[in-house]
């Protein structure tokens, strides 16, 4: 394998990995006693420090509500959502696109209930908070592909192309979120 084909397939690796680690939308961690979570719940997942004050922020911040109120009501419906594990060992099969959405609005109906707000407002901070992650992503990954690029690495049709597969969710990323093929 040539220099460049070797660059290429190190390069395709880390997108797959930066696709499949910044949104955590596909599967969930297995933190939470092997179960799968959602895209909101996996959002609060703790991935390091700070996340989980940094996501209570920015949805407090959504919301108009308080950072402290927001972060309780986070951490009361993690841990009532968080289902029991069944089989110690066994990593967990990915919920299907139907599951997903269950359990996403099951989530944002359980903290509206818990802010004692309506859904559809939480629901739809949710989503802005998730977009706004998925964009971040993206430009992030473009700013290391642009790298490439100048390094002579890639070409801008190679960029384009890894660009297009991480949209289309082929990398398991933010723009495809949950697997192969479209949202």
């Amino acid at each position: 394998m040539d220099k460049h084909a070797m660059v290429r397939t190190t390069i395709a690796a880390g997108v797959a990995g930066l696709g499949l680690s910044v949104g955590a939308v596909a599967m969930a961690t297995a933190e939470d006693n092997g179960a799968t979570t959602t895209v909101s719940e996996a959002a609060i997942a703790d991935r390091g420090p700070g996340h989980h004050e940094q996501m209570a922020a920015e949805l407090a911040d959504a919301l108009g509500l308080s950072e402290e109120k927001v972060a309780a009501a986070l951490e009361a419906v993690h841990d009532e959502l968080r289902p029991e594990r069944t089989d110690e060992g066994v990593p967990p099969t990915p919920p299907t696109d139907e599951e997903r959405a269950d359990r996403e609005a099951e989530f944002a109906k359980a903290l509206a209930a818990e802010l004692d707000i309506s859904t559809t407002k939480v629901a739809a901070a949710l989503a802005e908070l998730q977009a706004d992650a998925e964009a971040e992503g993206r430009a992030r990954l473009s700013e290391r592909l642009d790298t490439a690029v100048d390094e002579g690495d890639l070409t801008e049709a190679d960029k384009a192309s890894v660009l297009k597969a991480f949209d289309a969710g082929v990398l398991g990323g933010p723009g495809g979120g949950h697997g192969p093929g479209p949202r």
